[in-house]
């Protein structure tokens, strides 16, 4: 596993990738999503690469066993993971989380977030795979259109 240091204006994938020459399929995005199921709140921290988007209304939806499942709001992210926003990482997600992994992110080497915008990790998706809690899911990212 590789750290790099960053700009910190440039954590976000999009503006990253650019600023430093990346292919955007190098990139995957952990995003934090929840639903309730009996007055319970179910969360998932979803990683899928930056070419696709997490499948919330069906995939994750279904593995969470929940009715309706939602991104989280920016700031309720931040408070709960105790991470910046936009450097969201699926390392050191809290116990109680489920950790979703596409099966896409788990067969290469993918760039993350680490927690803070002033810098990434490398690392190959089979650590990732091998995170406590780590399900790899089939179709939980979906290209973008």
């Amino acid at each position: 596993v590789l750290v790099a240091p960053i700009d910190p204006d440039l954590a976000d994938t999009a503006a990253m990738t650019e600023a430093y020459h990346l292919p955007l399929a190098a990139s995957a995005n952990c995003v934090l999503v929840a639903g309730k199921r009996a007055g319970e709140e179910r969360v998932a921290a979803c990683v899928v690469l930056a070419t696709t988007r997490a499948d919330v209304n069906s995939v994750v939806r279904k593995a969470l066993d929940v009715r309706k499942a939602s991104f989280w709001p920016m700031e309720q992210a931040v408070s709960e993971s105790g991470m910046e926003y936009g450097a969201i990482t699926p390392v050191g997600t809290p116990s109680q989380w489920r950790l979703l992994l596409d099966t896409a992110v788990t067969t290469r080497t993918v760039i993350v977030g680490s927690g803070i915008r002033g810098s990434k990790l490398l690392l190959p998706g089979e650590v990732l795979a091998g995170l406590p809690r780590a399900e790899v899911v089939e179709g939980l990212g979906v290209p973008v259109t």
